[in-house]
């Protein structure tokens, strides 16, 4: 038997002493039925789907048997015969993502939703039909987005946001292979205008959406502490003197470089390592910490985290792109709601090199 009892009395506010009250037991009886040690009788079950106006059966339901479903891999190239998943349902498909390698890692090992067997395309989920429900799919590379996600399970504790890494072209690219639910970009502007909402049209191929306003962050470079290169501005990098690292095709940080070697009439092959790629910012401070490289292209935030030095280069708005078809799934409602929440705002701020002032705001239809 499962019990949802604790998930739908926190989507109604309720303390366990709370409920306890109002059905007539005592609060151990609401905590031994949550934690799956007592499953009330006919009396008592029909006393709390009328409290919490629900119906027996969302609160108490037979387990399903384990059967193994279709998934959609991407990135399918990086698994292994069987391997481990972070799984969401995106418009009744699922969609799953290998946890390997460095996708697999954060502080320690980063739990699966299921494990996917290459011979057969199916997956055996470890969770349940209405975790996938409640969880959406981010693709960005924002290091805040792990911020949004705890404010948003603080508003919603059954909602969960599965945030994977992704380069801004690659995460719309995603976004329109309907491989997530949202796609977050931060392209520096131009003189021809607002580059996240040209990027959004050009790769979502005509699909309505919106783009919502997350955050403001400084770019620029990762340089040692005291800055032993004294690299003032991009154009210090010319010269072969200081060992760069840079970003993969399509990746904001490296727009930000060429279209800055440009201005200065510097071409690529003046910058030592202009073709050593790093595929994440925390890569890139990696080979700066470590004296493999002087310079590497990343947040301000990210160079605090290391110790490192920073040169800013520009201020960038980083937004996150939401089909039309979506907003109104309730999990992404949870997550819009929680933009607009002054308490986010405050933590943004308090990062190195984050500013809020645009959080929360619609930038563009499309």
């Amino acid at each position: 038997m499962v019990c949802h009892l604790k998930s739908v009395r926190q989507s109604r506010g309720l303390s366990q002493i709370q409920l306890a009250d109002l059905v007539g037991v005592k609060r151990q009886a609401i905590y031994d039925m949550e934690s799956g040690k007592y499953m009330p009788n006919t009396v008592l079950a029909l006393r709390l789907a009328r409290r919490l106006a629900c119906t027996v059966e969302d609160l108490f339901c037979e387990q399903a048997a384990v059967v193994d479903q279709p998934l959609t891999l991407v990135e399918d190239e990086q698994a292994w015969a069987r391997s481990r998943v972070a799984v969401a349902r995106i418009r009744e498909r699922l969609v799953g993502y290998p946890l390997v390698g460095r996708s697999s890692l954060n502080d320690g090992l980063r739990p699966a939703d299921g494990l996917f067997s290459k011979a057969t395309g199916t997956v055996q989920l470890f969770c349940s039909e209405a975790n996938l429900d409640n969880t959406i799919l981010l693709l960005g590379c924002d290091p805040a987005f792990s911020v949004l996600s705890s404010h948003v399970s603080r508003a919603a504790p059954e909602i969960r946001i599965r945030c994977r890494f992704a380069s801004s072209e690659r995460a719309l690219r995603g976004l329109a292979a309907g491989h997530a639910h949202l796609a977050g970009t931060h392209l520096h502007n131009k003189e021809s205008g607002e580059a996240n909402v040209a990027l959004a049209r050009s790769l979502l191929g005509g699909a309505k959406a919106t783009l919502i306003g997350f955050s403001l962050m400084e770019e620029g470079l990762m340089v040692a502490p005291g800055n032993p290169c004294a690299i003032r501005t991009v154009a210090d990098l010319a010269g072969h003197k200081v060992r760069l690292v840079n970003r993969e095709t399509g990746a904001a940080l490296r727009n930000l470089l060429d279209d800055y070697l440009d201005r200065f009439g510097i071409p690529e092959n003046a910058v030592a390592g202009y073709d050593q790629e790093v595929k994440s910012h925390i890569e890139g401070a990696q080979m700066v910490a470590y004296h493999f490289a002087d310079a590497a292209l990343g947040l301000r935030a990210i160079a605090a985290a290391y110790g490192l030095d920073f040169v800013p280069v520009a201020a960038v708005r980083c937004d996150l792109v939401i089909p039309a078809d979506l907003l109104s799934q309730r999990a992404v409602s949870i997550l819009l709601d929680t933009l607009q929440d002054r308490r986010l705002r405050d933590e943004l701020i308090t990062l190195p090199g984050y500013e809020a002032s645009r959080t929360g705001a619609v930038i563009a239809e499309l």
